[in-house]
């Protein structure tokens, strides 16, 4: 949304030639053609955002070794984007 924020605060460590990071991060839009592909199959806008948001975030979520946890965190992640995108989505 218009109103989003996020504060990062990456560590970017440079020693004798070696690098290290200890967090990074990665922001943007969802992507407009990607949108209007599903929208052109009939999805609505709110559908369309739900989607794409639920299969970004899914990703993380199916790395969780505990499936109890995994699958309360899913669960919890269609409600989250039913409410907020206005549109379930299926786990």
């Amino acid at each position: 949304s218009e109103q989003a924020e996020v504060d990062a605060r990456p560590q970017l460590e440079i020693h004798a030639d070696d690098v290290a990071c200890s967090h990074g991060v990665t922001i943007g839009r969802l992507d407009a053609a990607v949108l209007f592909y599903l929208r052109s199959r009939g999805l609505s806008a709110d559908s369309a955002r739900s989607l794409l948001t639920h299969a970004f975030a899914e990703e993380m979520v199916e790395k969780i070794p505990d499936a109890a946890v995994r699958d309360q965190l899913s669960a919890s992640l269609c409600a989250w984007l039913s409410q907020h995108l206005g549109s379930g989505t299926a786990s």
